[in-house]
């Protein structure tokens, strides 16, 4: 009896190790087809965006790579994903499809309608649990219904236990048919044309050894003081692993596998490591209310806020908070990083967006649009968790009337100014003392209380074009 083909249909999981969706095709013992296929108007309202199609391309090159180093190589079609999927199963006389669940609401639909498909069709499809720790469904109150609060989530989450060794990647693969043709990765267009990305490539290396070597260097420089310095944008005290684990590069699990055996082995990792695994509980919550809670994307988790009184011509502020030019020091620096890097500090995260949304007044899907394009993690389930977080909306959330002070934040938690003087050159002759206070430093008339651009604030920074001019001459006397 002739051994089955299976066809691995890789997504958002672009990695060997900790893969079920390929181990189970391995497990059969027949030829394994590694597949993707590109397809983002099958996502709904939520394509990638420009700074993550930049992180595919290098991502599905490193899994190509991969693959090629065990004897195998990456089919690469382009959608609609049922007909390619059908017809890769003709070309290759496949009777079997695994792939790894993902759960963006688009997505959900789109996988139920194709496995459907392709089991009319005579195919057995199976799909597997690669990118969370628990599926969404697993995790519950006593009641049966979804949690909207992280700690007694995280908690039942502990309960169940999070130490599953993770599955090894497979040392060797079958060859792939040669006469299989495959779309050259060039042709999917996920580069820009305009090469704005070219920072980016100093920053990153994306691939499943990039998210390897990332993590080798989170815990000899960073885990064992997670607790402490991770709110610090001017130290490297957070891992960096965001856009390795939306990507699928590494696995949440593969992660709680490895901080488990660190601490157990090094004391001094503990506080660090348990902290961090709080944080991947974060991720794993987010996931849990975009699965329960489909439209929070789009609109806010609690109702009350469907009829929010938001500005109404915020165009000009809009674009000053895009391009770091609000005037405030920390949320600059911060935007500035984002747009140069495709990536900033969490701390900073929420301060941004708590001026974008609590001072301005501007509405909350404003800015996770805007980080969606410009970041190289953006991931559904946490943008829309962190935004409607920050503007009180959301499950957990911080209250409506809790506003950060984007000033005291920056005494705290970037005390020198290092961080932004990094990414703001024109404040780099300004003393540490008003660092983050700029104006004083001035001693010009900028300062009126209470507003910001017009719009009610915490503090009193307003000028007439809503940023405060950091080019202002005599800043630099």
């Amino acid at each position: 009896m002739a051994q089955p083909t299976a066809l691995v249909w890789f997504r958002r999981d672009l990695r060997l190790g900790d893969n079920p969706a390929l181990a189970a095709a391995c497990a059969l013992g027949g030829q394994v087809i590694p597949v993707y296929i590109d397809a983002p108007e099958e996502e709904g309202a939520w394509p990638p965006g420009a700074a993550s199609r930049w992180w595919q391309h290098h991502s599905l090159a490193a899994l190509d790579s991969g693959l090629k180093k065990r004897n195998s190589r990456l089919i690469v079609r382009q959608g609609p994903s049922h007909k390619a999927l059908g017809q890769l199963a003709e070309e290759t006389s496949a009777t079997h499809i695994f792939w790894n669940r993902r759960y963006e609401p688009a997505v959900i639909k789109r996988d139920q309608a194709i496995k459907q498909q392709l089991r009319a069709a005579g195919l057995t499809v199976k799909s597997t649990n690669a990118l969370l720790l628990f599926e969404p469904w697993e995790i519950a109150k006593n009641d049966g219904m979804p949690y909207r609060i992280f700690t007694p989530f995280w908690k039942t989450c502990l309960e169940k236990g999070i130490g599953r060794s993770p599955f090894p990647p497979p040392q060797h693969l079958p060859p792939v048919n040669r006469q299989l043709q495959s779309e050259p990765l060039s042709t999917l267009g996920l580069l820009p044309k305009i090469p704005w990305d070219q920072e980016f490539y100093t920053h990153w290396t994306p691939g499943e050894a990039g998210a390897w070597r990332q993590w080798e260097c989170f815990l000899e420089e960073a885990l064992g003081k997670y607790h402490q310095e991770r709110d610090r944008p001017d130290l490297p005290g957070t891992s960096r692993l965001s856009p390795h684990l939306h990507f699928g590069e590494i696995s949440p699990r593969q992660i709680a596998f490895q901080i488990q055996i660190q601490m157990d082995r090094r004391a001094e990792l503990t506080a660090g490591g348990q902290a961090y695994l709080r944080q991947l509980g974060w991720r794993e919550f987010a996931y849990h209310l975009l699965y329960h809670f489909p439209e929070t994307p789009e609109k806010p988790l609690n109702e009350g806020f469907t009829h929010f009184p938001w500005a109404e011509d915020y165009g000009e502020a809009l674009t000053a908070w895009q391009q770091g030019r609000t005037g405030i020091p920390l949320v600059d620096a911060g935007m500035r990083e984002l747009w140069r890097t495709g990536w900033m500090h969490n701390r900073v995260r929420m301060i941004a967006a708590s001026l974008l949304t609590k001072n301005l007044r501007i509405p909350w899907q404003e800015g996770e649009r805007w980080f969606w394009e410009t970041l190289v993690d953006a991931d559904l389930a946490s943008n829309t968790l962190g935004w409607q977080w920050v503007a009180g909306c959301g499950a957990d959330a911080a209250p409506y009337f809790r506003v950060f002070n984007p000033v005291l934040q920056g005494k705290k938690f970037d005390p020198e100014g290092k961080y932004v003087q990094q990414w703001i050159p024109e404040l780099r002759k300004i003393s540490k003392q008003h660092i983050h206070e700029p104006w004083k430093e001035a001693r010009q008339p900028l300062s009126t209380p209470g507003s910001v651009g017009g719009q009610s604030g915490a503090w009193g920074v307003r000028s007439r074009n809503v940023l405060f001019p950091y080019d202002n001459p005599k800043i630099h006397r």
